[in-house]
This record gives structure tokens, sequence and C-alpha cells, in this order.
């Protein structure tokens, strides 16, 4: 699983456009330009608590998205499965027999017969 930086800045590639400017902006000055929530506070002129709150409701419209959408998660299932049909072919090109070729196949196979957003499903 992504640890909660990387998780918010792959939900941010997704959905960014999605959020008020204002929330962009925070996300940005604080997960892309890593300054504290009392720098930002001090930048934008705003309390440290109205940073903590525009993040944690950003994070929270992100994470709507996710749920709603889940095109992150189809991602990471989808990388997943390639991973694997890379692992086969690597352990049949070490001589690992034609079970690994077919099992690469299969898995390859199936996602392109997937329907458009569904890589997430089983």
């Amino acid at each position: 699983m992504l640890d909660q930086l990387a998780r918010v800045a792959r939900l941010y590639d997704f959905y960014g456009p999605l959020l008020t400017p204002k929330q962009r902006q925070l996300l940005e000055l604080h997960y892309h330009h890593d300054l504290s929530l009392g720098e930002i506070a001090e930048e934008e002129g705003i309390s440290r608590q109205a940073v903590y709150d525009g993040l944690h409701r950003a994070i929270k419209a992100l994470e709507d998205y996710e749920a709603r959408l889940g095109y992150l998660q189809r991602e990471l299932t989808l990388r997943e499965r390639l991973a694997a049909a890379v692992r086969h072919l690597e352990n049949y090109r070490r001589g690992g027999g034609e079970g690994e070729l077919a099992e690469a196949y299969q898995i390859l196979e199936r996602l392109l017969e997937l329907p458009e957003g569904s890589a997430g499903k089983n």
C-alpha cells in the first residue's frame, strides 16, 4: 500500500483538477513544496488551523473522488497484474518452462478483455 504522502500525491494527480483553487494551492504548498502548516499560514495570511482544516478538507475530497471513481485503485491493480506477467516472462526466460509463458499470456489476455475502467475488478 502507498504511504500517506505518496497516496495524496497520486490522488492529486488524478483528481487535483476537481478541487477548488484554494485546495490545490494548499496541497501543492504542503506536499509538493514541503512547507509546514505554519509556513503556509504565514505565506497565505491565514491561521495555522485554517491551513490544517483546508488540507484536511482537500484530502477528504480526494479520497471521496477515489471512493466514487476508483482510478488510483484501478491503476495499482493494473500495475500489479502487469508486474505478475513480467515475473512469469522472466521465469520463462530463465528456463521455467511453458507454464510460465502460458501464465503470462493468460494475465495479459484477461487484461485486454476488461471493459474500459474495470481493471480493479477480478
